[in-house]
């Protein structure tokens, strides 16, 4: 099958050409069809396998085919909500590339950006939008924006969107669209949450999976490293120093940790760059570009970057902690081996993280190869014995007390430890 069975415009054809494309993907080639025929769609399908040009091409098409170009300002017709500042640009971008040959204009609406500047381009009006929930919203109660024409909704990724609670704002932003609308749902992983949500904004809609749900891609490699928390940092260094990686994504559980793996990655002579929730925008927009360019080997991230991120031939991602959510190892690993490229998805797992291995195994339905010669002390990660919960982070033999609520502990020689530096106090105040 090609491009031009699908029913496509010259315009968009010539576009996809542009990019190199003369083959859809199988979720293209199932989705297109009946979105052009004005259908709603439920859309399952592994990360990675062009579900974004799977709605961007046939809604431009439909846009196109009833625009008033003279209309001032351009009312909005179709709205794309996304669940990352990331997710958004990429999708943006996407449509303005596919779009090139048709008269509509595409705006993006995301939080850490100036609303003020987001204010005026909305004045001037435009076809498309693409939003985070949030941003969208803080709009709305402005009266900056109107969806009252809007004829086409897409939810991209709209599992990760309840999972980042954004239900409350999709309700609110539902009630300001028209009932007469067609809708269309993406998602890579299918739970109860959002088969509940398809059932109350979709109306009779073509069910479309691609692959089985929850499993990763063939040409993504996956191994283990049973490894002690304590020489993971070592071993990640030694991974990307002596196999000479240049360009390897790194996710870690919290902000904390990505800003301080950063810093222990340049110390070890890494070129590094961090990415997260408490980066201003601009920060995270140097960040991933450099992180693109080449300018930066390692890219340490959160889950903000398990979806999003389309890196062309991005050879390697490294779990340097697991996800507390098994799904999100799908979504993470899926950021290589896009585009029938091949990657490598290496999990450095301590025994504390056992039980989360067990998880994402069990949902993979399948154990991942285990490296047996690390270089370090064999670690045996027994999953069926894990313990629930894991167990409190060691920095130097002494426990991380820096998330909890506990009172500043004392060492046995009195000495106490503050919660914030985690450095030792003087012992001036302490008993002898």
């Amino acid at each position: 099958m090609s491009f031009d069975s699908l029913g496509l415009s010259d315009a968009l054809l010539k576009a996809v050409a542009d990019q190199g494309y003369s083959t859809p993907t199988p979720v293209q080639s199932k989705a297109i069809p009946p979105i052009l025929a004005g259908k709603d769609i439920i859309a399952g399908a592994q990360t990675g396998t062009g579900k974004t040009a799977g709605f961007s091409l046939p809604l431009l098409q439909r846009l196109a085919e009833n625009v008033d170009i003279k209309a001032r300002p351009r009312k909005i017709r179709a709205l794309v909500l996304v669940p990352t500042r990331e997710l958004a640009a990429q999708v943006h971008e996407s449509i303005t590339i596919y779009g090139k040959y048709l008269p509509l204009q595409t705006q993006v609406i995301i939080g850490g950006a100036s609303i003020n500047m987001q204010t005026r381009m909305l004045r001037h009006g435009c076809d498309i939008v693409v939003a985070t929930p949030g941003r969208l919203m803080d709009h709305v109660n402005q009266k900056n924006i109107s969806l009252s024409n809007v004829e086409i909704l897409v939810l991209d990724e709209a599992d990760r969107m309840l999972d980042m609670g954004f239900l409350p704002e999709i309700r609110r932003i539902l009630a300001f669209l028209p009932k007469n609308r067609q809708s269309l749902l993406f998602s890579a992983t299918m739970p109860g949450t959002i088969k509940s949500l398809a059932a109350t904004i979709l109306n009779n809609p073509v069910e479309i999976e691609i692959a089985k749900q929850n499993i990763t891609a063939d040409n993504v490699s996956e191994q283990v490293y049973g490894i002690a928390q304590g020489n993971k940092r070592e071993c990640l260094s030694y991974l990307i120093g002596s196999n000479n990686w240049k360009q390897v994504l790194v996710f870690v559980r919290t902000k904390h940790g990505a800003d301080r793996l950063q810093k222990q990655l340049i110390k070890d002579g890494i070129s590094a760059a961090a990415l997260h929730g408490d980066k201003t925008q601009g920060a995270r927009t140097k960040a991933l570009e450099y992180f693109k360019t080449g300018k930066v080997a390692a890219l340490v991230a959160t889950d903000i970057a398990a979806r999003g991120l389309d890196i062309e031939e991005l050879p390697h991602v490294v779990n340097f902690d697991l996800p507390q959510v098994a799904e999100d190892y799908v979504h993470r690993i899926g950021r290589t081996g896009r585009a029938g490229s091949s990657g490598a998805a290496l999990s450095l797992v301590s025994p504390e993280e056992a039980h989360l291995l067990g998880a994402i195994e069990k949902l993979l339905k399948r154990q991942i190869p285990r490296v047996s010669d690390t270089g370090y002390e064999p670690i045996l990660l027994n999953v069926a014995a894990a313990p629930k919960k894991i167990a409190p982070a060691k920095i130097s033999g002494r426990k991380d007390y820096r998330h909890t609520d506990k009172k500043t502990p004392q060492r046995g020689n009195g000495t106490s430890y503050n919660p914030r530096s985690d450095k030792p106090k003087s012992r001036a105040n302490s008993r002898p």
